[in-house]
Parts: C-alpha cells; structure tokens; sequence
C-alpha cells in the first residue's frame, strides 16, 4: 500500500545491454541527414517571414505608423536570430555526418585489413615453410633431372663406339704384320742401263753419205 499517494514505478523493460547497443552508422547518417534537410526547410520559411515583415515594416512607414514598424523590426530581429541558430546547427549536424562517415570508412577499412590479414595467415598456415622447402627441393630434383635427360640426348650415336678398342688392336696387328713382311723381304736394287739409240750416230751417217756420192760419181764416168 502506497501511503504517500505516489504511483510505483514501475522497472523498465529495456535493458541495459539493448540501451546502450550501437545504432547501425548508415542509419544514423540518414536520420542526420533528414535533420538538415528539417533545417534546410525551416530557414527557408523563416526568410520568406522575414522578407514579409520587411515589406510590412515598410508599409507602416510610408502610412506613419513608426511604433507597428518598430515592433515588426524588432520581430524581424527574432527571426533572424532564429536564423542564426539554425545556421549553427545545421553546421553541427553536418560536421556530426562527416565524421561519422569518415568513422564508417575507417571502420571499413579496419574491417578490410582484418580480413586480409586473416586470409594471409591462413594461407601461411597452409603452405608451411616445410611445404616450401620440399616444393623448391622437388623442383631441384626435376631441374637436375631434365639436365641429366639433355645431356644424355646430345651425345652422339655411334654404333661401332663400343668397339673402338678392338679396332685399334686391329690395326696394331696390321701395323705388325707390314714391318715383319718388309724385315724378310727387303727390296732388290735394280740397275739402269743406257738406252741404245735407233738412229745412227751423226759421224756414222755423215761418212755413209760421202762413200755413196763417191760410188754414184764413179759409175757416173764408167
């Protein structure tokens, strides 16, 4: 029984967790937004009211009416500082988007890194520097491998290369064989004799000539 006539408040359903959860950063952005543009709309009404005033102002005037004119200017200066404050709020409310923008890309970016780190130690993990080394090891293996593979593609084929050594005995008997044929049969010298001329010889033929006219002359005279 309440004594006092005070009602009993009652506990509050929300919790302290779900009271000072974070508002979603893009939602946040959006209600700012739609507080500028609020703003944006009340400034532009209280111009129009301004320029209205003015206009009033000006009319008492010209009909005499200096205390209707003082009190509309001094209405005109309400709005004006009206406007001033708006101005300033709406300067607040868009350095609070800038920031908060700025916050969400840094985030973001944070978010990023996270991953990327995440994604460069798992991989790290599956690799291993033991998985490396006997990667780069069965790669040295395959190089000395194909370099043994080339070098045995370049040698020369010559079937008659595993014989060389038989040959070459071949022909030290051969070799042999010549040197103990020439011991046994040495050459024999030849001796060159002068050709016998067929002609006669000159003094010969002269004489012949002379004791043939001679025989010619004497039958000549018989």
């Amino acid at each position: 029984m309440n004594w006092f006539g005070k009602k009993k408040t009652q506990p509050s359903t929300v919790s302290a967790t779900s009271a000072s959860k974070p508002s979603d950063p893009q939602l946040t952005i959006v209600k700012l937004r739609e507080s500028i543009a609020n703003q944006e709309k009340r400034e532009e009404h209280i111009e129009k009211k301004i320029e209205t005033m003015v206009k009033e102002a000006k009319g008492k005037m010209a009909k005499g009416d200096k205390k209707g004119a003082l009190f509309i200017m001094k209405r005109k200066k309400l709005y004006e500082q009206e406007l001033e404050k708006i101005t300033n709020v709406k300067f607040t409310l868009e350095t609070q988007v800038i920031n908060l923008e700025s916050a969400q890309q840094n985030a973001q970016t944070f978010q990023a890194l996270k991953q990327g780190n995440t994604a460069m130690a798992g991989i790290r993990n599956e690799i291993g520097i033991d998985a490396v080394d006997d990667v780069m090891d069965e790669i040295k293996e395959e190089m000395e491998l194909a370099q043994e593979i080339n070098q045995a593609i370049a040698q020369p084929i010559d079937p008659l290369m595993t014989d060389e050594d038989e040959l070459l005995e071949e022909l030290n008997m051969l070799e042999t064989a010549d040197l103990e044929e020439k011991l046994l049969n040495p050459p024999t010298a030849s001796v060159n004799l002068p050709t016998v001329p067929d002609s006669k010889l000159p003094a010969l033929a002269k004489k012949e000539e002379d004791d043939l006219k001679a025989l010619e002359a004497e039958l000549a005279g018989l």
